[in-house]
């Protein structure tokens, strides 16, 4: 049992950065991968980034693309988002997940966080 507790969302003006942290406990990442998915309000969660337990990135090119970048940190067992040149529309709640298979997919991952606000103001 994989336990996920996300940190580092807040408020920020456009053009600023946040650092999204996703501490692990229970076991280790191992062999998991970690991804990033955002929720809207009204709107589906969505897809950000993922990070294999190889190495293999993965990037909603469309909405993050040169601006978000995915890493982990094996002896902290965390897994980070650094987020910059943010965007309004980057508001959102920000969870993090794993899973042994990497996807795009919510729903296949098992293990959740609680999820971070992240308010971005013009």
């Amino acid at each position: 049992q994989v336990q996920l507790v996300e940190s580092g969302g807040g408020l920020v003006q456009a053009g600023g950065s946040l650092r999204l942290s996703c501490a692990a406990s229970g076991r280790t990442l191992i062999g998991y991968t970690v991804a990033w998915f955002r929720q809207a309000p009204g709107k589906e969660r969505e897809f950000v980034a993922a990070l294999g337990w190889s190495g293999v990135i993965t990037y909603n090119t469309d909405s993050v693309k040169g601006r978000f970048s995915i890493s982990r940190d094996n002896a902290k067992n965390t897994v980070y988002l650094q987020m910059n040149s943010l965007k309004p529309e980057d508001t959102a709640i920000y969870y993090c997940a794993a899973d042994p298979l990497t996807s795009t997919m919510t729903a296949r991952y098992n293990y959740w966080g609680q999820g971070t606000q992240v308010t971005v103001s013009s």
